[in-house]
C-alpha cells in the first residue's frame, strides 16, 4: 500500500469548485485557516493580505503525527508530493512554491524523502487585480504515510484584504519557514563540474563543499519526473573539490536529456544548496 502513484492531479481538480464556494461565503477576514486532520496529522494555509503588487506569499502548514512521515517535492520510492491548486474564482495564479531542507528516510526497501517533523512550505501567489479583495479558495493534497500511507485532501478558504501593519503571527512563520530552505550556490558551497557519462549510465559531479565540511554530503538529484538519484559512489576528495559519481538508472524511453534541467540538492554538515543541472 506505500507504493501509491506520485502524482495524483486529478484529485484536486473536483474540490476546487467546493473550496471556491467557502472562500465566497466565509465571513470576516482572516490569514490562518483552521486546521484539517486526519489520522496521520493535519495540515493549514497560512497567508499575508496581499502586497500593492498583487504578491501574495503564505504557506502550507503540515503537521504529521509522531511515527508518520510527509513528503518531499521528489517522494523517493513511493509517496506522495504535496499539491496545492487554487481556484479560477480566486483570481490568483501560481508563481512558486519551496520546500524546506528534507531528510531520506529508509523503511525496508523503501527509500523515502521527506520530513518527519512539521514543515511548512512557503508559496507566492500573484493576484490578476490587486486593487480587489482577495477570497482565496484552496485545495491541497498531500501523502501521510506510517505503515500504510494515507491521502490526504482539503479545502480551504481565507479572505484576504489589505491591512494596517504586519500580522505578526503569520510573519513569524513565514520567516521560520523561509529560514528553513536550501540556501543558493555561493562561493564557498556550490556544483563545480558535471557531466553525463555517453552511455547516460552515470553522473559525475564535483563539489565546492563548505570549510570544515568532514564528513561525506548527502546528494539528491532529481531528474524527469518521479526519477530521483540519491546512491552517490565512489566519493572522494580532488584537490579542494569532493567528487563522486551517480548512477543514473533507467531514464524513460526515448527520454532525450538535451536542453533539459535537473535539480541537485547537496547536504553538508548544517548547511544545505540547492541548484539546477542543464544540459546542453
Amino acid at each position: 500500500m506505500r507504493n501509491i502513484p506520485s502524482r495524483v492531479p486529478t484529485v484536486l481538480a473536483a474540490c476546487i469548485a467546493a473550496g471556491a464556494a467557502l472562500g465566497a461565503a466565509s465571513a470576516g477576514r482572516a490569514e490562518t485557516s483552521p486546521w484539517a486532520s486526519n489520522e496521520g496529522g493535519r495540515m493549514r494555509i497560512v497567508a499575508m493580505p496581499p502586497e500593492p503588487d498583487g504578491t501574495v506569499r503564505g504557506a502550507l502548514q503540515i503537521e504529521p503525527k509522531a511515527g508518520w512521515i510527509t513528503y518531499w517535492k521528489e517522494p523517493g520510492d513511493a509517496g506522495i508530493p504535496p499539491q496545492m491548486v487554487f481556484s479560477k474564482a480566486s483570481g490568483v495564479t501560481l508563481s512558486s512554491m519551496a520546500y524546506p531542507v528534507p531528510k531520506r528516510i529508509d523503511n525496508g526497501n523503501l527509500r523515502d524523502i521527506g520530513y518527519d517533523h512539521a514543515v511548512a512550505l512557503p508559496f507566492e501567489l500573484k493576484m490578476e487585480d490587486p486593487s480587489k479583495p482577495l477570497n482565496l479558495g484552496a485545495s491541497a493534497f498531500v501523502g501521510l504515510c506510517r505503515n500504510i500511507c494515507i491521502p490526504f485532501q482539503a479545502d480551504f478558504s481565507l479572505q484576504l484584504g489589505a491591512t494596517k501593519g504586519t500580522p505578526v503571527e503569520e510573519a513569524m512563520i513565514l520567516n521560520a519557514a523561509a529560514s528553513k530552505l536550501p540556501e543558493a550556490p555561493s562561493g564557498d558551497f556550490a556544483v563545480t563540474h558535471y557531466a553525463m557519462t555517453h552511455g547516460r549510465d552515470k553522473l559525475s559531479l564535483k563539489l565546492k563543499l563548505p570549510a570544515g565540511t568532514s564528513a561525506p554530503p548527502q546528494v539528491i538529484v532529481t531528474g524527469p519526473q518521479g526519477h530521483v538519484l540519491f546512491d552517490g559512489v565512489n566519493g572522494r576528495r580532488d584537490g579542494e573539490a569532493y567528487a563522486l559519481d551517480m548512477p543514473v538508472g533507467k531514464l524513460p524511453k526515448n527520454y532525450d536529456i538535451k536542453g533539459k534541467r535537473w535539480g541537485i540538492l547537496v547536504i553538508a554538515g548544517n548547511r544545505a544548496m540547492e541548484t539546477s543541472l542543464a544540459f546542453e
